[in-house]
Parts: structure tokens; sequence; C-alpha cells
């Protein structure tokens, strides 16, 4: 047996391929925020949120570093997630474009920890900041949560770069 491991001996993957791959995972499309110092929302529409504990209640997010509103999470002690409805994709649309003010025009409120969340979130989480790390390109950020607005509805699925409907039983 060699010791020179397996990534030795293969060719790394390119980041295409793995950005393919990884599409062939179905996920639900959320939108993450957090308010500056200032008291102003910023967000951005993230598929990468994973539960991740449920004593204490953890939840994952990764930011990658050329969002142009990482600071702003970087310096927050609270996060929201806006988990979006079948019927939301504008929003998911709206939040991924840059250089805009995403809230602009958007019904959402302040929740109880002031961070902005979607008025119109099939479910929306506020978090306490528990740990900051990066990882390649990316920040991820876990959450505590500390509170829960749970709806009825479907949820937006996104699967292979497009935006599906999810079959209920």
């Amino acid at each position: 047996m060699s010791s020179e491991g397996p990534q030795s001996r293969m060719a790394p993957v390119s980041s295409e391929e793995f950005r393919r791959a990884c599409g062939r995972f179905a996920t639900g499309v959320t939108v993450a925020s957090v308010s500056d110092r200032e008291g102003y929302p910023h967000g951005l529409t993230v598929s990468s949120f994973t539960p991740v504990s449920l004593e204490p209640p953890l939840i994952l997010i990764c930011l990658g570093h050329a969002v142009t509103s990482i600071e702003h999470f970087r310096r927050a002690r609270h996060f929201g997630i806006s988990i979006l409805r079948e019927g939301d994709r504008c929003l998911s649309d709206r939040f991924a474009q840059k250089g805009q003010d995403h809230f602009d025009g958007v019904d959402w409120r302040a929740g109880e920890t002031g961070v902005p969340l979607l008025a119109r979130a099939l479910a929306a989480i506020e978090c306490a900041v528990y740990r900051r790390f990066s990882a390649g390109d990316h920040d991820i950020l876990v959450g505590e949560v500390v509170r829960t607005c749970v709806n009825d509805g479907a949820p937006l699925v996104h699967f292979a770069s497009r935006y599906r409907t999810l079959a209920l039983d």
C-alpha cells in the first residue's frame, strides 16, 4: 500500500466538473440576511444551507469570498435565513444579482434579533453566530438558532441549474 494517498495519483477535478456534479443535488433556496451597523439590511440568495445539530440547534451557510456583502456577515453577531416558497423565483433571482438594493420594494420585517426576514418566507430562522471559518474560496458561517417562524406551503427547489417543482404527496 502506498503512503502517497489517492490525491497524488488522481487528476484534480475542475471547478466546472465539480459545479455540474453538485448541481445534481436538489436543494431548497434561501435568502441569508444581516443588518449592518446602521441597521441597513443586506442579503443574498444561498443554496448552501444545512441543518447541522439538534442540540444545540445549529445550521450553516457558505458564502463566497467575492460576495459583495461578505464583510457585513463577517461583522454580524446575528444573521437570518428566509426559506423561499415555490412561487418566489423572482426573490431568488433578485437576491442573486449584484449591485442593487435587494430589499427595496420587498416586503420584509426585522426579526427579534434585528435581522431582516422576508415576509413571504416558508420559514424564517434567526441565528446567533456560533462559529466562522474559511475553507477554500468560501466562509462557513455556523449559527445557533434562536428564533423560528414556520408557514405552510411548498418550497422553491433548485436542481441541475434550474428551478423545479416538488411533487408533494
